[in-house]
């Protein structure tokens, strides 16, 4: 028999803590069942391609909360368990188990997983990804062990673990696709700020590179081969070649999925009692005027707390832009805004390039303000959010110009 009805969270995920949270911040009574896969308690995530991998936090510094935290807010917390099912006529989940749980109002948290190297020996020991805590403990280990490092992929996680890696002292060569890392995210305007980053700190960048296979000998470097025969060794290869959305659960349900769980911009799927938050939610923006799905730990913060909101009440909207950050050597930037690959007219600098102290904004063919990006300037975070928020054209003269207040041009 199912168990008595209440509110369901399947992912027990940054995003499903913090949801869980805000119920019972919002006077909240009832049941809240949350439900993971994983042996650890629900954790966050930039720190394990950051400073736990080099080992400047606790591992008890990942985690959301504590066990007590859940049983004093009685959050009937299942780690090590699997949701194999969603019954929406009968509304309740099934677990690998046997269980089957009762829900009110269900909440979708289930994240994102690396995509995996579709390369002829990807299946080697010697690599790894970058998901799991216990994947940077391993990683961290390794650290200690490898003389040298490779990785496949020149995005957030792969740019991060090669200067995490190249601080311990590490040889790294880092092999991406196309002639610069985080082309698809930055442009090229400032993707060739990372590139000379990295290269300033030793580390080999080959771009516009294409892996062929990866080739273990026992006791032996495995070799990456590329594309026209030439070889690479590496004691250690870190694949971070993106993640895809764990939607196999809603696909399941019959739930809308493309790119993601479709949602609304109050987070509810084309089932109004079953709601989608963090990595695999696709959601309508009502600032921005399209659907997103943003892969970040301050989206899963926010959309976990507004989808509990959503859950207990009508007129709930989620309008957070888009924030992430990286920290990378001396580099420290935070990122605000959207823009897709390509979906920029320019963009305009104010500030030092060169010495890394400056603010990069992408502009639109209106002169209107799509994301800024600010490196080691802060307490201008608000300000771009401003920019990007109101959604009215600035002058790029003075856009560019660091008398003038950011404020001023909001």
């Amino acid at each position: 028999m199912p168990e008595d009805s209440g509110f369901v969270i399947v992912g027990a995920s940054l995003a499903g803590a913090k949801a869980a949270e805000a119920l019972r911040g919002e006077g909240f009574e009832g049941r809240i069942t949350l439900i993971g896969e994983e042996a650890e308690l629900p954790y966050e995530r930039p720190p394990l391609s950051k400073e736990y991998l080099m080992g400047k936090s606790e591992r008890d510094g990942v985690f959301v909360h504590d066990w007590d935290w859940y049983r004093e807010n009685h959050v009937d917390l299942r780690l090590q368990s699997r949701v194999a099912s969603i019954d929406r006529g009968r509304h309740l989940v099934r677990c690998e188990g046997g269980d089957e749980i009762a829900f009110d109002r269900l909440l979708l948290t289930t994240g994102s997983s690396p995509r995996k190297l579709p390369l002829p020996g990807a299946d080697s020991s010697n690599v790894l990804y970058l998901r799991r805590v216990e994947e940077s403990e391993r990683l961290r280990e390794r650290f200690s062990k490898s003389g040298r490092l490779v990785v496949i992929g020149a995005g957030w996680i792969g740019l991060e673990a090669a200067a995490a890696a190249r601080e311990a002292g590490v040889e790294v060569t880092v092999l991406e696709t196309l002639e610069l890392p985080l082309l698809r995210v930055l442009g090229p305007e400032c993707a060739r700020v990372f590139a000379d980053l990295h290269r300033r700190h030793g580390v080999d960048l080959r771009l516009g590179v294409k892996v062929d296979a990866i080739v273990e000998e026992e006791g032996r470097p495995s070799r990456i081969r590329l594309a026209g025969g030439e070889e690479v060794t590496a004691d250690t290869v870190l694949a971070g070649i993106g993640a895809r959305p764990n939607v196999e659960l809603a696909e399941g349900a019959g739930l809308e999925v493309s790119n993601g769980v479709l949602v609304d911009q109050a987070l509810r799927t084309s089932d109004p009692d079953i709601l989608a938050a963090g990595d695999i939610a696709n959601a309508q923006h009502p600032v921005l005027g399209k659907r997103i799905r943003v892969e970040h730990w301050d989206n899963a913060i926010g959309q976990g707390e507004t989808a509990a909101r959503s859950m207990l009440r009508d007129g709930v909207v989620y309008d957070r832009i888009p924030y992430f950050y990286t920290d990378q050597y001396e580099l420290g930037m935070e990122y605000a805004g959207y823009v897709e690959p390509g979906g920029y007219q320019e963009v305009v600098f104010r500030g030092d390039v060169d010495k890394l102290e400056f603010v990069a904004f992408w502009l639109d063919a209106e002169h209107r303000v799509l994301a800024g990006m600010n490196v080691n300037i802060w307490d201008v975070n608000d300000a771009i959010k401003g920019l990007v928020s109101s959604q009215k054209p600035v002058d790029p003269t003075r856009l560019s110009d660091a008398a003038v207040p950011l404020e001023d041009l909001a």
